[in-house]
């Protein structure tokens, strides 16, 4: 398992963000050098745990829970056959490419070791937005994207240090609690009924998603009491 690239994003305009400013930083392109990764800060104050990457729209990205967004390269290759297009590393907004790691598939939770330093811990999938398909240029593309459910994965930051393109990943903890990035998209999006299972993965999930499930449950308690 092996990082392919470190993508980074700048500030650009866009007409298809909601920011007043009208910029978006889900540009983002490979890096040469080392890449310094540590926690950013609470969501909404704080955005990437990328250094040099910009994260503008922070109330919806960025934080502690969604500190580094890594996409698998495979799910890249899957997505230029069905689309006919290329689709180069850090155009989904990735701020790691991977190469044998099935990220959409890993576990809430999980850690993993990126080169000799830098350990993060698997939080949520990504929610894609009128931003991200306008910024691919397909229509329809937030239900597509959704549909086939090759989310990729938030990271949130274990231990800070420097990573580059071509240091190994290494998993180091796996839970044993069965929920994965999949299964917590789904519950969030189109399966709600699958907000009770995830809550499994406990303090580990995305705290947006732990206190949705903990609601779900609550209020299914109540009406069941009535």
């Amino acid at each position: 398992m092996e990082l392919l690239s470190v993508n980074l994003g700048r500030p650009t305009p866009s007409p298809h963000t909601d920011q007043a400013d009208g910029v978006t930083g889900i540009d983002k392109h490979p890096v040469d050098g080392q890449v310094r990764v540590a926690a950013p800060g609470p969501k909404g104050t704080a955005g990437s745990g990328l250094a040099g990457d910009t994260v503008c729209e922070l109330r919806h990205h960025g934080g502690y829970d969604q500190a580094v967004y890594a996409y698998a390269r495979e799910d890249l290759d899957d997505w230029e056959k069905e689309l006919g297009r290329p689709l180069p590393n850090g155009c989904f907004g990735e701020n790691l490419t991977t190469n044998g790691l099935n990220v959409s598939d890993a576990l809430v939770g999980e850690r993993w070791r990126i080169g000799s330093e830098v350990v993060l811990e698997v939080t949520s999938g990504r929610i894609p937005c009128r931003t991200f398909q306008g910024h691919l240029g397909e229509r329809g593309w937030v239900k597509r994207f959704t549909r086939k459910g090759a989310t990729g994965a938030y990271l949130r930051v274990i231990e800070p240090g420097e990573i580059r393109a071509g240091d190994p990943i290494e998993v180091v903890r796996r839970p044993e609690h069965g929920v994965t990035v999949a299964m917590q998209f789904r519950a969030v999006t189109t399966e709600r009924e699958l907000l009770p299972r995830v809550l499994a993965a406990g303090e580990a999930l995305h705290s947006e998603t732990l206190a949705q499930a903990r609601t779900y449950v609550a209020a299914r308690s109540a009406t069941a009491g009535d």
